[in-house]
């Protein structure tokens, strides 16, 4: 019978050296590795994120930037329009915001990019409280920064945007201009986005309103929250209260990317002067032309709808005529009301369209959203309800038609609709006008009115006209 012999000490040597080179082999190929935002090109893989979150391997918490004894890495101007502005490598110290710059003539002008979040109000002076001070806002080299911010900062990663805009507690100016400007200023990084939203942009991380309470965000309607929960729902929010309690710790924090919106700075710009909407600015920004694709899918699929319903120039369309005459303000004469609905049952029961007349007020916000998706030409007197025309599909026959008292007009529901790429008229009784030709902006005696005329047999020969585009074809 054999023997087993002891180990000697070089074979027991050789067993331990083994050992610990399989250990260490074994602990490289796990560990994982932290890309910030910067270095991304690409964030669309899901499946890559899923398994990153289940992986059992050792981790750590990537919290803090860390520069050491090198300089203090400088902050990036990625895109930029007076009132919205697109950073890398954000600075904020004690409440106050830092441009990292060793070329400060190549950064925009502070004013153009952030104010003290007043109130906003008309006059001179008013707008001189606005200007933002070195309490606010400062651009300062990479040796002051060195002074000020020591061998790091803490990260605030991801994409954050941060929003100074005091009508947010309103569906429209939310949805149609709070966020239409933040996302096509965001949006502007990929130019290439397709008819179906996907996006190369990693997603929002965080929004930030450091001038605002957690009580003044949401809307009469409660569309807001619909809205974020829908269209970014893994989105956090931050007030004014975590932007004190930043500034109270005393301790400097740089956003990866972060996204800034400044309705004060927006004023500034030829848009806004024209079309007075504070998301107009950001138009001066190049993006693709499905720019809205990505939140407007998002918001549609939420519903548990498709998000390609009510695109295309050969499915059956839809007309929805949103109705004020329950609202008590800003009204159609009720006979003109009346003959509106009798026409457009006609256009129905003749060419078989559908026909939707509606009170948002009396549809749940699920509801509306369907609808509007569905919808291939909505119309109404000019009000909230209008809103939700962001959330139709654009295509050759998408129409949004807005009835005014004579000689009054606004830029709120024509411009959108001409930004998302869809036809806007507007009706003054029994004409109607179209862009180029707009008039001035005007709120005339009679514009809150409830004697709004309309011509409901016109509105009727243009729907029929619009929903006759033959010679337009689906690609």
């Amino acid at each position: 019978m054999a023997t087993i012999s002891t180990p000697t000490r070089r074979e027991l040597l050789l067993v331990a050296l083994l050992y610990l080179f399989l250990r260490f082999i074994t602990y490289k190929s796990g560990e994982p590795h932290i890309s910030h935002i910067s270095n991304l090109t690409s964030s669309t893989d899901t499946s890559s994120s899923t398994n990153a979150a289940h992986w059992a391997g050792p981790q750590y918490l990537d919290a803090h930037l860390t520069w050491g004894s090198s300089p203090v890495p400088q902050t990036r101007v990625l895109s930029h329009t007076p009132g919205w502005t697109v950073f890398d490598r954000l600075y904020i110290l004690k409440g106050v915001v830092y441009i990292v710059s060793d070329e400060p003539s190549q950064v925009p002008n502070v004013t153009h990019m952030y104010s003290k979040g007043h109130f906003i109000e008309n006059g001179e002076e008013a707008v001189a409280s606005r200007l933002p001070t070195d309490e606010d806002i400062r651009v300062i080299t990479t040796k002051e920064a060195k002074k000020l911010f020591g061998a790091g900062a803490h990260l605030l990663d991801g994409v954050n945007f941060n929003g100074k805009h005091n009508s947010v507690t309103h569906y429209y100016h939310w949805s149609a201009e709070l966020w239409f400007g933040l996302w096509h200023t965001y949006a502007s990084l990929d130019p290439k986005i397709p008819h179906d939203g996907k996006t190369e942009l990693p997603p929002v991380r965080r929004i930030m309103f450091n001038h605002l309470d957690a009580y003044h965000w949401r809307d009469y309607a409660s569309m807001n929250e619909w809205v974020i929960r829908s269209a970014f729902p893994s989105l956090v929010m931050e007030f004014k209260d975590d932007w004190r309690d930043r500034a109270e710790m005393g301790r400097p924090f740089v956003f990866d990317r972060v996204v800034l919106a400044d309705r004060s700075a927006t004023m500034l710009t030829h848009n806004f002067a024209r079309f007075q909407r504070s998301a107009s600015a950001s138009f001066g920004l190049p993006g693709s032309a499905n720019w809205f694709m990505t939140m407007r899918n998002n918001a549609i699929q939420f519903t548990g709808l498709d998000h390609n319903i009510g695109g295309g120039t050969t499915k059956t369309p839809v007309i929805t005529y949103i109705s004020r005459q329950e609202w008590g303000r800003r009204m159609l004469i009720q006979e003109d009301h009346e003959k509106l609905v009798e026409e457009l049952y006609k256009l129905r029961d003749q060419y078989g369209f559908e026909v939707n007349v509606v009170a948002a007020e009396n549809m749940s916000r699920l509801e509306q959203i369907e609808l509007a998706a569905r919808t291939t030409i909505m119309m109404g007197v000019h009000g909230n309800g209008l809103t939700s025309l962001v959330w139709m599909k654009p295509s050759p026959r998408s129409t949004v038609m807005e009835f005014f008292f004579p000689g009054g007009f606004a830029f709120d529901y024509e411009y959108t609709t001409r930004a998302l790429g869809m036809t806007h008229y507007g009706f003054w009784g029994n004409s109607y006008f179209t862009s180029p030709a707009l008039p001035e902006p005007r709120y005339v005696e009679g514009f809150q009115g409830n004697s709004i005329p309309l011509d409901g047999a016109l509105v009727a020969r243009l729907c029929l006209e619009r929903l006759s585009l033959t010679e337009e074809v689906d690609d």
